[in-house]
């Protein structure tokens, strides 16, 4: 199985093949990092002053190492979506169906629930660029459910769609009805879910 390509290794690409010296390296890594962290917290929407700011460098040193805000916030977008897509390849692999729809489900919602912007882009807020990493993954969501359907393990009238769905909503917000989440509630919106989902002669 193919190990997706980070986000630094998109960036630094070089189409004379010639290696980017180490402080020019470095300084890319602290920005995807602090373009991951920002993303997380902020959404999609944060600046390119912002990420600078938290990456430690100026926004010129930002300019000079990536093309502009767009291509290192699709850039991030790009590792996490390959990464969600890595996953769901593990869970297809698992022998046991129900068993991979679970562990991807888990992995799944907590990466939602951690990241408000990574919940924005799988809501709609991706690029275009990045509609074919969508495509990817809805595709192997559909395998996973169909797995699970065939092996007689999840309720026969649920589609990947309620899936999708479902485990978008088990991804709390912070609060509501002026109730704060605990920080692990998706956990529990999780085993609701899934409880909900399984064939009743699983159970």
């Amino acid at each position: 199985m193919e190990q997706p390509r980070s986000a630094v290794d998109r960036l630094l690409v070089d189409e004379s093949g010639r290696r980017p010296r180490a402080d020019a390296r470095r300084n890319v890594e602290r920005l995807v990092a602090a373009a991951r962290h920002a993303v997380a917290e902020v959404g999609v929407g944060v600046s390119a002053h912002e990420i600078a700011r938290r990456a430690g460098v100026g926004v010129g040193t930002f300019y000079r190492r990536i093309p502009s805000l767009e291509v290192l916030l699709e850039a991030v977008l790009d590792e996490v979506l390959d990464e969600i897509a890595h996953l769901a390849d593990q869970a297809l692999d698992d022998p046991d169906p129900w068993h991979g729809l679970c562990e991807f489900a888990a992995r799944y919602v907590r990466l939602r629930a951690e990241s408000c912007g990574i919940g924005e882009a799988l809501g709609g807020a991706c690029p275009e660029t990045l509609a074919e990493r969508l495509a990817g993954l809805r595709e192997r969501i559909g395998r996973l459910v169909e797995r699970a359907r065939t092996a007689g393990v999840i309720r026969a009238d649920v589609t990947w769609q309620d899936v999708a769905f479902l485990l978008a909503a088990a991804a709390t917000g912070d609060r509501t009805l002026g109730i704060p989440a605990d920080e692990r509630q998706w956990e529990r919106n999780l085993r609701i879910v899934l409880d909900g989902l399984r064939a009743t002669r699983c159970r």
